[in-house]
């Protein structure tokens, strides 16, 4: 089964910015959950980072698709049962990876 890409880059953007929010959202819930420990899972800070680097680069211009993976996909593979989001990063990385899926026209 492949993995779904974003068909418009206003979609793409849209899913990074979901992906914002749901990064936050699970530091929220991992906080009200978590009140006895001291600190929270190692991977939530760089997958955190690296969401708001690449939305930051939407931001400012300066996002370019790529060959290579985003920097956050290894994290979030790693630890895909405990993040809920883990599709939407799959897509957001397949996009990425290979563009706008567009559909081809013929004249």
């Amino acid at each position: 089964m492949s993995i779904q890409r974003a068909r418009t880059v206003e979609e793409y953007v849209e899913w990074v910015k979901q992906a914002v929010f749901e990064v936050g959202d699970l530091r929220e819930c991992l906080t009200f959950e978590l009140e006895d420990l001291n600190r929270f899972p190692g991977f939530l800070d760089p997958l955190e980072e690296g969401i708001r680097v690449l939305y930051g680069s939407m931001k400012e211009g300066t996002y370019s698709f790529g060959r290579e993976d985003l920097p956050f996909i290894s994290v979030a593979e790693r630890h895909a049962d405990e993040i809920p989001f883990h599709l939407l990063l799959k897509q957001i990385n397949e996009t990425h990876r290979k563009g706008l899926d567009v559909e081809t026209i013929e004249d």
